[in-house]
C-alpha cells in the first residue's frame, strides 16, 4: 500500500470524486448511480474515501440490509460498492477501505455485514459464504460470492432466508 494513503469519512466535497472513482473502476455508471441513489435515500450508513497524496483514489459504502425471518431490528449492513481507481488498484487501497469500514460498522452497533464479491478477496477479512448460515441473496440463490461476516459472533445462529438490499440496488 502506498505510504501516503489515508482513509476518512466522505464529505460533500468528495461527491464528484467518488462518482469518478466508480465510473473508472467499473467502466459503467451503475455503481456511481447507486451511490447517489443511496445518498438521496439517506441510507449510506458508512461511506469512506481513500486518498493517495491528496488525491481521491477509492471509496466504499455500507448500507442497511434486511434478513428474512430475522428480528426487525437486527442491525445488518451490506458492503457495496467498493471501488478503486484503476491506476491505484492492487496497492492495498481496497483492503484499507474495508479494514476501516468494518470497525466503523461496529461503531454503529452493526452485528453482521454482507458482501457480494470475490470470495478469495473477502475471506481475508473474515467473510464466509452466507450459505453456511442458510442465507442467500434474493436473486442469486446460494452463490459462494455472497458472503457474511458476523461482527457480533452468533448473530446469524438460527436464522435462514433471503437477504434483501435497499430498493436502490434494483437498478444493478
Amino acid at each position: 500500500m502506498p505510504n501516503s494513503v489515508s482513509v476518512r469519512a466522505e464529505t460533500k466535497a468528495d461527491h464528484f470524486g467518488i462518482r469518478q472513482v466508480h465510473l473508472e473502476a467499473f467502466g459503467s455508471p451503475a455503481e456511481a448511480d447507486l451511490v447517489e441513489r443511496l445518498r438521496i435515500a439517506g441510507t449510506a450508513s458508512v461511506s469512506l474515501v481513500a486518498e493517495v497524496s491528496g488525491t481521491l483514489a477509492g471509496h466504499v459504502l455500507f448500507s442497511p440490509v434486511t434478513i428474512e425471518h430475522s428480528p426487525d431490528n437486527l442491525p445488518a449492513l451490506g458492503l457495496a460498492p467498493l471501488g478503486v481507481l484503476p491506476n491505484h488498484q492492487r496497492q492495498g487501497i481496497g483492503s484499507a477501505l474495508t479494514q476501516a469500514g468494518l470497525p466503523a460498522c461496529q461503531n454503529l452497533a452493526c452485528e453482521v455485514v454482507f458482501v457480494l464479491g470475490h470470495p478469495e478477496y473477502y475471506r481475508r477479512f473474515g467473510f464466509r459464504p452466507a450459505s453456511e448460515h442458510g442465507l442467500w441473496y434474493t436473486d442469486l440463490g446460494f452463490r459462494p460470492a455472497f458472503m457474511a461476516l458476523e461482527l457480533k459472533p452468533g448473530t446469524l445462529s438460527g436464522l435462514s432466508g433471503s437477504v434483501n438490499y435497499h430498493p436502490e440496488f434494483a437498478g444493478l
